[in-house]
């Protein structure tokens, strides 16, 4: 797929699907520090890829998040050009959109510690991959 992109250098929030069901508060303390003074020229871009028909956020969901905070409707975005496996995302996006999530906005209530972020994020993922490797093992598609 071409990238939708290539003419825009900055993306309206409410136009970008989250991938990810929380944010962790101590992540985003750590980047309102860095992120001084809060700008979009100061902003490093956010990756975005495009997948079953939306742009989704395959990183930077707290500096996305941080910048709505901060009163920013649009942000700075780069076309991720990094291999990804799809198959995580799909699940992780489906877990978004089953939760409600649809932009960056809808996760305002789902601010978390670092504790509860990794219990009920990162362990969640690390099962998913754990599962997919199992069925890609089945498959004899490998990793």
């Amino acid at each position: 797929m071409a990238d939708p992109t290539s003419s825009r250098r900055s993306l309206p929030l409410k136009a970008l699907q989250p991938s990810q069901l929380y944010i962790s508060v101590a992540k985003l303390a750590a980047v309102a520090a860095r992120w001084q003074p809060p700008s979009l020229e100061t902003l490093e871009p956010i990756p975005i890829k495009a997948l079953d028909g939306r742009l989704v956020l395959t990183d930077g969901h707290t500096r996305a998040y941080a910048a709505l905070r901060h009163g920013f409707t649009e942000i700075p975005i780069v076309w991720d050009e990094e291999a990804l496996d799809w198959d995580a995302y799909r699940i992780c996006v489906a877990w978004c959109l089953e939760a409600g999530i649809t932009t960056v906005m809808d996760l305002a209530e789902r601010l978390l510690t670092a504790e509860d972020d990794e219990v009920l994020w990162h362990e969640r993922c690390r099962v998913m991959q754990a599962t997919l490797a199992v069925q890609r093992e089945a498959n004899g598609s490998g990793a």
